[in-house]
């Protein structure tokens, strides 16, 4: 199997498709999106890649699966999987046929799930709360913006078992889109899915590691990871170094139907650029579950970034901004904004932009220091107002020793302060229990 790239859109050599084709792949795919940048992409119905670069990596894609006469998956399509996702890759796919004459089945695998029976699962109690969230409810699901779930490998067997060669999905595991065809061809459930594992970000399991692509050559009881890119190598240490990534812990992996055991694999290299994997085993849950996902609007953001170089100034930047926040918060009461009606926040690089309040090194000795400030508040309105007078205020206080009578910053845009939007937050992350893992997720076939 030959994956892409890591995201679809992300790029890929050209010439690493040629080489990984003449392999003689039975499916070629490529993840198509991730939670990785938070919850706006799902709330919104937006891409965060862009329609340029998609559209250049469908289309070398699309032109090698219809040549070879090999199915093409695209999981999690548009970046998030709802039907606003599901939708524009699906256009996107249309036009590239086209323009390329190209010609083929595709199936559209939908996984947005609507409120009415969300309701009556939460009711029923098939759903159970992940990480720290709440059990959900109908308020919960009435003020969610959007909720898909997470789709298992059974939906994608039946799409190629209906002769689909192009599968778009919403919403999917990642791995899932791999291990269906390998389980659907025989492969047992263990070597499919560390399989997927391996696919699903593409060149990561190698070094030097950048997006481009992978093949895998699964078998009953190991698989083979091998980059197509001759400048690149897969290496044991590069292979089981990606194997622990984006889990809660490194050796079992839950997915829909089951749960991956890595903890015994071996990582043995077959020549200085392949690696054999064996050693996985996969155990079938009692119930099977899927994932849901879901996001809220939280309200409007609103943020302006400058910086500072005066060493005055950064040697008492913290009393600096308690005073700062304490004069923006009366400046706004005074023109009728309560204080609970938004959020002000200055991120400080430098000091603890990163991670804030979690940041151990409690002294800093910075030359320079880069602010964005950042305001959330219930309309866009409020927050661009609010943002204005943190902006002047953060340009214009005065604090002991200063020197320079004018401005305090230094900001690199004109206009200074930019309108975010509609901001999300994830409302929904919780569990459903299924009796047939294809009852919610429609396909639906068209001839393009």
């Amino acid at each position: 199997m030959l994956s892409t790239s890591g995201i679809l859109g992300y790029g890929y050599a050209e010439e690493s498709l040629k080489i990984g084709m003449s392999w003689e792949p039975h499916v070629i795919g490529c993840d198509g999106g991730s939670t990785d940048p938070g919850p706006y992409y799902l709330g919104a119905g937006k891409s965060f890649t862009s329609r340029l670069s998609v559209k250049r990596d469908l289309r070398l894609m699309l032109q090698a699966s219809v040549a070879a006469g090999i199915p093409c998956i695209i999981g999690t399509a548009g970046g998030a999987g709802g039907e606003p996702h599901l939708k524009a890759t699906a256009d996107l796919v249309r036009e590239i046929a086209r323009e390329e004459k190209l010609s083929f089945k595709m199936a559209l695998i939908h996984s947005e799930q609507p409120k009415a029976d969300l309701r009556g699962w939460a009711e029923a109690g098939r759903t159970r709360p992940l990480a720290r969230m709440k059990p959900l409810d109908g308020e919960t699901i009435d003020r969610s913006e959007r909720v898909v779930a997470m789709m298992g490998p059974e939906p994608f067997a039946r799409a190629l078992d209906e002769g689909a060669q192009v599968i778009l999905a919403g919403r999917s595991s990642d791995p899932a889109q791999w291990a269906a065809p390998a389980i659907r061809a025989g492969m047992a459930p263990a070597p499919s899915w560390y399989a997927g594992k391996m696919l699903e970000c593409g060149a990561e399991p190698t070094v030097p590691k950048e997006p481009d692509c992978i093949f895998l050559r699964v078998r009953n009881d190991h698989v083979v990871c091998e980059p197509p890119n001759p400048i690149r190598r897969s290496t044991p240490l590069a292979v089981a170094n990606f194997a622990l990534h984006e889990n809660s812990s490194p050796i079992h992996h839950v997915e829909p139907g089951g749960l991956l055991d890595t903890s015994a694999c071996r990582f043995i290299p077959v020549s200085d650029r392949a690696v054999k994997i064996d050693g996985m085993t996969w155990t079938p849950a009692d119930q099977y579950t899927v994932k849901l996902e879901g996001v809220e609007l939280a309200g409007y953001r609103a943020i302006a970034i400058c910086g500072t170089r005066d060493p005055v100034l950064i040697s008492q930047i913290e009393d600096y901004l308690t005073t700062h926040r304490e004069k923006v918060l009366a400046k706004a009461e005074a023109f009728g904004v309560p204080r609970d009606a938004y959020t002000l926040i200055v991120h400080t690089y430098g000091r603890n932009g990163v991670m804030g309040g979690w940041e151990p090194l409690k002294e800093f000795a910075s030359h320079e220091l880069g602010f964005v400030i950042e305001v959330v508040a219930r309309d866009q309105d409020t927050a661009n107002a609010v943002l204005a007078m943190a902006r002047t205020s953060m340009l214009h206080a005065d604090f002991p020793g200063r020197l320079c009578k004018e401005g305090n910053m230094a900001f690199p845009f004109s206009p200074s302060d930019i309108e975010m939007g509609a901001m999300y937050r994830f409302n929904v992350f919780h569990t459903l229990s299924l009796d047939d893992p294809c009852a919610i997720f429609p396909i639906e076939y068209e001839k393009v």
